[in-house]
C-alpha cells in the first residue's frame, strides 16, 4: 500500500516505534496476545496464520492482510494455500 492516495498510511518502523512510545503497555499486551494465539497447539502455526489471512480479508485490514500473509509464508504456506484460504 505505497500509493499516496491510500486511506491507510504505510506501516514503517518509525510508525511502529511511535505507537510503542505512545502506548507501550498496550503494544506489549498485543504482542503477548499474538504470541499466545499463534503458538502451535492442536492447530499448527501455518494453519492459524491461514485462518488469520482469511479473517483479515473479511475485516479488510491492509496491515493484517500483509502481516498474516507474510507470517503464513514464513510458516510454509504456499500462494495456492493462501488464495484458497481467502
Amino acid at each position: 500500500m505505497s500509493n499516496n492516495n491510500s486511506v491507510f498510511p504505510p506501516a514503517t518502523p518509525t510508525m511502529l516505534q511511535k505507537r510503542a512510545d505512545l502506548a507501550p503497555d498496550q503494544v506489549e499486551a498485543f504482542r503477548n496476545f499474538s504470541k499466545a494465539v499463534f503458538k502451535e497447539g492442536t492447530l499448527d502455526e501455518k494453519t492459524k496464520q491461514l485462518i488469520a489471512v482469511a479473517s483479515a480479508h473479511i475485516t479488510q485490514c491492509p496491515y493484517c492482510i500483509k502481516g498474516h500473509t507474510k507470517q503464513a509464508k514464513k510458516k510454509g504456506a504456499t500462494n495456492k494455500e493462501i488464495m484458497e484460504a481467502i
